[in-house]
This record gives structure tokens, C-alpha cells and sequence, in this order.
């Protein structure tokens, strides 16, 4: 019978709960279990996808096409499982199925109720990704213990073990153990009110995982065995890291976590180590070389808006043996006078998908900056859009070129609204989604991935106006991948230039650390070569 374990976590948000469950996953996976991992989130919305970042984060997007929580990022970066849409359920996916089925008549004669209703719809989805080759399954829930929007969820996870028997359920309870500077002690009561909110509800946990900044001592350990009536052993360290997340694996098994979890649900497999883990940290912590990358969006001071950017930049890191700094650039601050000093450290500009006109003419003056003088850029999904706009003008002379979502009337139209969308109204789950395939002609894009077919994941409305492509092909602008079926552009290159590539899709969502994306990695290579260089200016200005 396949296994289960919930993760839940208390005294605050933010504690790291999807690197936690990433890395539990991770560990399983290297007993040679066959796991998979959801999250469940007690917002309102059906999903994200219509979320602002600075509410959100990064959307998450996967092969099936579903817009996801930004930690099915960490789920797939750390382990192999596979996910797909029922890996991320929200109140309002849970709510609009139960409505649905009141109006066919599945509850006809019946008063719908949060018991037995919501409940029995949120173990479905809980059972949604059980199958006979799962062993494991672990189930996040968003937010934090006591919060009224999670009640229903954990009311489930309670009937959970009712449902499977004891031995095949787990709880795992992440919480805080804060240092209070003025008396200079670590405090345990947080952690004690939080796990008393959950036995209120009827959950005892068995695991208590305690995040730090500071080591526990024994007498702490014991404390909060007495008072949260957990074994001693039971009750795991999760101190800050000092380098990177990916030491986080690490740091738990040494605490013992996995063969804990093994003796809980009774699981006998294989016992592997985590060596090329560990010789990731190694190359992230001693690296030979260092690169500035200039990361230009409207989102930059919100970390988790380019979550999946900013970490497939360090897996190109590791692989090129070199640290990857991040220029964090808010691109509404950035003008044609003020372009070059902001610009000024970077080895490699990087501009990001987004949506909206908000600094848009900031990133379009650091595609310019690139172009003409041969910095290595890289242009994903908005882009891509950026770049084709910056050439038409600057190269071209359509001055007035722009994309129809910022400037319905543009004469130069070179980015425009997809025939399949011009109908749609409805904004969520409705943009291109999911995975698409794309064949490649000979350029960089075609050397990085070594294959003339792939397939990479979408999100967006607007796409590069094949009108154009003529004239831009002439001019230097040159598609290297196309979407076959509809005749989509969905890579541009400018071949002499140190390395100046723009993709319609989002290579991010693809990158692990331990297998970087193609295109981050030979942009960073290219980027080390450059700057050994004196970063040569580009032929076309």
C-alpha cells in the first residue's frame, strides 16, 4: 500500500516548507522509493495564474500545462517525480469541484457540507496521484497552522490515517525556534503553541523538524519532546544553511530524517548516499571562476518573482565551475542616460518573461546595451519580445515598432496577439501553457541542446509576428527554432555576436542542478569566454 506523509508548518510563513518536503522526496528517492509530491493551498483561487508575483512568486508552469505553486519548482529541481496537474489543488480547484457536482446532481437529496463533502473531495485529490508503482506520497499544505482557510485540509489529513490505517500515514510538523537578541535564548514556545493547534484539530505529529539560526542544545531537544509529546529523536534540527539550498538534503540526513522516516512507515529499501549532492555543494562553495549577471525585470526586488531563473543560473554555475552573481536590476529605473552605468559591472545581461507595459522601455535599452556591445544576452519569453522590438527600431529603423499588449496601435506590430487567443476573455488557464515541441536549424541553440527536436513549456499570449520575419532574417535577426504545427518563431539569434539568443518558452522550468538547461549553461560558458575577452563590441550596431 502506497504511504503517506504531511507536511505541515506553524508560527510563521516562509519557513521553507517546499525545500523541506523537496528535499524529504530527495532522500526517499535515494532508498530507491518511487514517490510523488503535491502541494494543496487553501487560497480562493483556482490557481496562480492570475496572481500577481508580488502576491505569489514566480508561477510555476509544467509539461501538462498547469500553472502551479512556485514550489513544484523545488520539487522537480530536487527530485524525479512526476507531476502533473493534481500535484497542486487550491480551495477554489476543491470548491469548484464540489459545486459542479451539486449541479449534475451527484449529491441530489443531500445538504452539501464542509464534512463530509469538502473533505472527501480533498482526499480524492489527495489519492489523484496514488498509483501501484508509488510508494510514497507527500502532501504539503500551504500557510501556516491555525490559519482558518487551512482547516478543511487538515480536518482531512486527520481523517487521512483513519482512512489508510497508522502505519501507513505520517505527520510531519515544520516550525520556528526563535532567538530573541535582547535576552539572547532560543525560544521553544512557539513551537509548542503551534503543535498544540494541531492537536487541537486531532493531528499529533510524529516528526517535529525545527527551523534555527542557532544549534538546539539536548536539554531544548528534550523540552520540546516533553511538551509536544514527541520522541527526543524525533525532533529534528533544520539550521540555516550557510551557502546554498541544495546543502539542505545533506543537513537532514545527517539529522537522521530519512532512516526515521523509514522506521515510522516500515519501509526496508536500499541505502544510498548523497556524494553527488555533496559534490555540488563543493563546487558551489570552492568555484574557479566568477560572473556577473545582470537580471533585468519589473519584479526584482521580490527573490522568489525569478525563483526558477535565479536557481538555473547557479546549476549553470556548477556545471561551468564558476559563481554566478546576480545583478538584480529594476528595469524602471533604467533609461537611455542612465543604461550604461547601471549596466556597467555586468559580464551577461538576462531579461525575463513578464506581462504589462511597467518597464518595458528599460528593458528594451538593456537588449540595446547587449547588442551593441557584444555582452552576451539572453532573452527568455518577454525577452525574446524585447529583443525583436529593439532591433526593428534601432536596427531597421521602424521606430514605432512594439508589441499590440503594449501599444494596440504600433504601425510595426512585430509582436502581436495569437489568431487562438483574440477570442478568449476569460484570464485564467486560457494563454499557450504547457509543453510544445520546437525544431532547431544550425545556431547556438541547436549546439547547446545537441538535437534538432525538443520540446520546452510556455506561458504567454503574445508571440513574434511571422510579417516580419523576412526582413529581420535579412537584417541579423535570425530564427533558429520553430514550432512546426503553426509556424511559430520560438528562437531568435544574432550569429555574430558572442552570444545573443531570445526563446519564446521558459528554459527555467527545465533546469536541476544536478542536469542544468542547455541554454543557462552555454550562456554562462559564453559569458566566462567574453569577459576573458575584454567583451569584444558586436558587428551590428
Amino acid at each position: 500500500m502506497t504511504k503517506h506523509i504531511f507536511i505541515t508548518g506553524g508560527v510563521v510563513s516562509s519557513l521553507g516548507k517546499g525545500l523541506t518536503t523537496a528535499s524529504i522526496g530527495l532522500l526517499l528517492e535515494k532508498k530507491g522509493l518511487s514517490i510523488r509530491v503535491q502541494k494543496l493551498d487553501p487560497y480562493i483561487n483556482v490557481d496562480p495564474g492570475t496572481m500577481s508575483p508580488f502576491q505569489h512568486g514566480e508561477v510555476y508552469v509544467l509539461d501538462d500545462g498547469s500553472e502551479t505553486d512556485l514550489d513544484l519548482g523545488h520539487y522537480e529541481r530536487f527530485t524525479n517525480a512526476k507531476l502533473s496537474r493534481n500535484c497542486n489543488y487550491t480551495t477554489g480547484k476543491i470548491y469548484s469541484s464540489v459545486i459542479r457536482k451539486e449541479r449534475q446532481g451527484a449529491y441530489l437529496g443531500k445538504t452539501v457540507q464542509m464534512i463530509p463533502h469538502i473533505t472527501d473531495e480533498i482526499k480524492a485529490a489527495i489519492r489523484s496521484v496514488v498509483s501501484p508503482d508509488v510508494d510514497v506520497v507527500l502532501t504539503e499544505l500551504g500557510g501556516t497552522v491555525g490559519d482558518i482557510e487551512g482547516l478543511p485540509f487538515l480536518e482531512a489529513f486527520r481523517q487521512f490515517r483513519l482512512d489508510m490505517g497508522p502505519e501507513n500515514v505520517l505527520y510531519i510538523h515544520l516550525t520556528l525556534l526563535p532567538h530573541l537578541k535582547a535576552s539572547q535564548e532560543m525560544k521553544t514556545k512557539p513551537t509548542q503553541q503551534s503543535v498544540g493547534k494541531l492537536r487541537e484539530i486531532g493531528i499529533q505529529p510524529d516528526i517535529l523538524i525545527c527551523r534555527t539560526e542557532r544549534s538546539m542544545t539536548q536539554e531544548m531537544r528534550e523540552k520540546i519532546s516533553l511538551f509536544c509529546n514527541v520522541e527526543p529523536e524525533a525532533v529534528i534540527e533544520e539550521k540555516d544553511v550557510d551557502h546554498t539550498i541544495y546543502e539542505v538534503p545533506i543537513v537532514l540526513k545527517d539529522q537522521g530524517l530519512d532512516r526515521l522516516i523509514e522506521k515510522k512507515l516500515g519501509l526496508s529499501h536500499k541505502e544510498n548516499g548523497l556524494e553527488d549532492w555533496q559534490e555540488i555543494v563543493e563546487f558551489i562553495k570552492h568555484p574557479h571562476d566568477e560572473v556577473t549577471v545582470a537580471v533585468v525585470g519589473k519584479y526584482i526586488h521580490l527573490h522568489d518573482a525569478y525563483k526558477s531563473i535565479y536557481e538555473s543560473l547557479a546549476h549553470a554555475g556548477i556545471t561551468n565551475r564558476t559563481d554566478v552573481k546576480i545583478l538584480k536590476i529594476d528595469s524602471e529605473a533604467i533609461t537611455a542616460g542612465t543604461a550604461d552605468k547601471a549596466l556597467a559591472k555586468a559580464d551577461a545581461i538576462l531579461v525575463p518573461g513578464g506581462f504589462g507595459e511597467r518597464g518595458i522601455s528599460g528593458k528594451i535599452e538593456s537588449v540595446r546595451i547587449a547588442r551593441q556591445r557584444g555582452i552576451p544576452y539572453f532573452g527568455i519569453c518577454l525577452g525574446l519580445h524585447m529583443a525583436v522590438i529593439e532591433f526593428a527600431r534601432n536596427v531597421l529603423g521602424l521606430k514605432k515598432a512594439n508589441s499590440t499588449e503594449v501599444d494596440p496601435a504600433t504601425p510595426d506590430p512585430v509582436i502581436c496577439l495569437l489568431d487562438e487567443q483574440k477570442d478568449i476573455t476569460d484570464k485564467g488557464g486560457t494563454m499557450r501553457l504547457g509543453a510544445y515541441p520546437c525544431r532547431l536549424e544550425p545556431g547556438r541553440a541547436l549546439d547547446a541542446y545537441g538535437a534538432a527536436e525538443i520540446s520546452e513549456r510556455h506561458r504567454h499570449r503574445y508571440e513574434f509576428n511571422n510579417s516580419y520575419r523576412d526582413i529581420l532574417k535579412d537584417a541579423g535577426l535570425v530564427p533558429t527554432g520553430i514550432y512546426e504545427k503553426d509556424d511559430l518563431v520560438e528562437i531568435l539569434e544574432i550569429a555574430d555576436h558572442p552570444w545573443f539568443v531570445a526563446v519564446q518558452f521558459h528554459p527555467e522550468f527545465k533546469s536541476k542542478p544536478t542536469s542544468v538547461h542547455p541554454l543557462f549553461r552555454d550562456f554562462v560558458k559564453a559569458t566566462l569566454i567574453n569577459r576573458t575577452k575584454g567583451k569584444p563590441a558586436g558587428a551590428r550596431v
